[in-house]
């Protein structure tokens, strides 16, 4: 399978990111993400199709927001939390509280069994 491509730090743009956290279900992928942990995408639930949930995760992929890696048949994604906080100070804990207080992505989850 072909390499993810992630952008550079400096690549990311405003316009980009502001785009793909214009969806509720992107937001609350963020949101599941902004513990930090690196999350295997069968762990994440989204009241959409698997199909739909993987255009999501890419959408946040090109935008530079998260890191996608492939290990095996299994496919990981991490939030680039740094990498964001670096190139766009103080804007995802921004959404982070705004998405908080005001239940965006809310319906957006954990599966109940994550170990493996």
């Amino acid at each position: 399978m072909k390499q993810a491509r992630h952008p550079d730090t400096h690549e990311m743009t405003l316009v980009s990111v502001m785009a793909a956290l214009s969806d509720p279900i992107r937001v609350g992928l963020v949101r599941v993400l902004s513990d930090g942990r690196e999350r295997g995408w069968g762990e994440l639930r989204a009241p959409v199709a698997k199909s739909t949930l993987s255009h999501h995760l890419r959408v946040l992929r090109d935008a530079g927001i998260t890191r996608t890696r492939q290990e095996g048949t299994r496919c990981y994604v991490t939030l680039r939390r740094d990498d964001l906080q670096a190139r766009f100070p103080g804007l995802l804990d921004v959404v982070l509280d705004v998405a908080d207080t005001d239940n965006v992505g809310d319906r957006v989850g954990l599966t109940a069994v994550t170990a493996e």
